[in-house]
């Protein structure tokens, strides 16, 4: 029961990160700046640190989600959230390396993860070009 309650926090807080893309004059209509850049990291860094624990979380309850290619995971449980973290990398910023595959409930998260990756950047530029003060 606590590992869903964990789950349902971090989803939250995911969703209060992506929620600053939206707030008015969070992210200056500027060129671009030393502030909007540490938004936007931050922003990635809460989504991708959130999905790795998602992942992690899931496994954990002897579900499977990830697979890696050459079926050697690892034991540990750093090694479990390490690979978790790499492969929430991988999934926000690119299409992924083959390496470790989605299985499972782990392949709609995936999508979701990189649904949300495609659409941060359109966001912000989107927020950046609206508010830009002519």
């Amino acid at each position: 029961m606590g590992v869903y309650i964990s789950i349902i926090i971090i989803i939250l807080c995911i969703l209060l990160s992506l929620r600053e893309l939206f707030i008015p004059d969070k992210i200056k209509g500027k060129k671009m700046s030393i502030e909007n850049f540490l938004i936007l990291a931050i922003i990635y860094a809460t989504v991708m640190i959130g999905f790795g624990l998602i992942y992690y979380l899931i496994g954990t309850q002897g579900y499977p989600v990830l697979i890696e290619a050459d079926h050697n995971q690892s034991g540990t449980t750093l090694g479990r959230v390490e690979t978790s973290l790499y492969f929430s990398a991988i999934t926000l910023f690119s299409v992924g390396y083959g390496d470790i595959a989605p299985v499972g409930i782990g392949r709609v998260i995936a999508v979701l993860e990189a649904l949300i990756g495609y659409t941060i950047p359109a966001a912000f530029v989107a927020r950046t070009v609206f508010d830009r003060k002519i």
